[in-house]
């Protein structure tokens, strides 16, 4: 891998609540969540090349080129740098490299804002300069979890997610246990028993405990091992919740001692890390 990569965060999400509201008529479900953003993080390594090639530096198990997000990401980018720039964009080009420390289908994006990341900062060191709406436009088009990422704040979000508004939320730190698994999120949205009728929340104000997580008796009925993560989160006294369609599960702690405490009594078979809640998204301010 090149030295010459540069290093960028890619932070993680928490749903601090899911409600599914109902089915549309395109297939996909009309949700309400809020969004906190989380320091622990992915890295997206990226070095500008001047060939036009959009390339990974490094290998990605099991994924071809046209699935990899990141890829996708950057050139989607470079089609509007096309229209914008004309022949000029011809050249524009990156090898991107991934350093992995979210897990892989564990409902905290890290797909998503490792796309987010791609396009937050080709934007710039491209000198692009697409303003932040046109940003989000194109994370939609790549996925629904990454326009929270460009967004670069906690929100309350609607729609399929996309429909952003930014909401202030308190300091706090989080236990996050991380079952060794992957949940197809479109499994679990297509399953008979889901409900998809729940009455959305009025916010602001957002108090911390509110809401819950449609998708979670749909996820622990299946995976039993998450059942067992929350089970033993709600046994030490915790508020635990599903972050996404999982796997991963938290709970919420005002200061940092409380989450490294009940982490330290985490069983060996049980994986988790600690981490604070972000105001907003380490790359907020490079576009405007």
């Amino acid at each position: 891998m090149s030295s010459a990569l540069q290093w960028y965060p890619a932070p993680g999400k928490l749903n601090l609540f899911l409600h599914v509201l109902g089915r549309r008529a395109d297939g996909y479900h009309e949700l309400q969540t809020v969004f906190r953003l989380i320091e622990h993080a992915d890295r997206v390594g990226i070095e500008l090349r001047a060939d036009g090639e959009l390339a990974r530096a490094d290998a990605l198990p099991g994924v071809p080129p046209e699935e990899d997000l990141c890829l996708r990401a950057a050139r989607s980018l470079k089609d509007v740098a096309l229209v914008r720039l004309g022949p000029a964009a011809r050249r524009l080009g990156a090898d991107i490299a991934l350093d992995k420390r979210l897990p892989i289908g564990g409902g905290l994006g890290g797909g998503s804002s490792d796309a987010a990341t791609v396009l937050l900062v080709l934007n710039r060191l491209w000198e692009l300069h697409l303003a932040r709406d046109e940003l989000l436009a194109l994370g939609a088009s790549l996925g629904a979890d990454v326009p929270v990422f460009v967004f670069g704040e906690n929100a309350l979000g609607e729609g399929i997610g996309e429909r952003l508004r930014g909401l202030a939320l308190p300091p706090a730190w989080y236990l996050v246990l991380a079952p060794q698994l992957s949940v197809s999120t479109r499994e679990i949205f297509a399953d008979a028993a889901l409900t998809r009728d729940t009455k959305p929340l009025k916010i602001p104000p957002f108090f911390s405990g509110q809401g819950h997580n449609d998708l979670e008796p749909v996820v622990t009925r299946r995976y039993p091992e998450i059942a067992a993560h929350l089970a033993w989160l709600r046994e030490h006294g915790a508020d635990a919740r599903l972050t996404g369609s999982g796997a991963c599960v938290f709970a919420e702690f005002g200061a940092e001692a409380e989450a490294r405490s009940l982490g330290a009594r985490l069983p060996g078979t049980m994986r988790g890390f600690v981490t604070r809640g972000l105001e907003r998204h380490p790359l907020r301010d490079w576009t405007a």
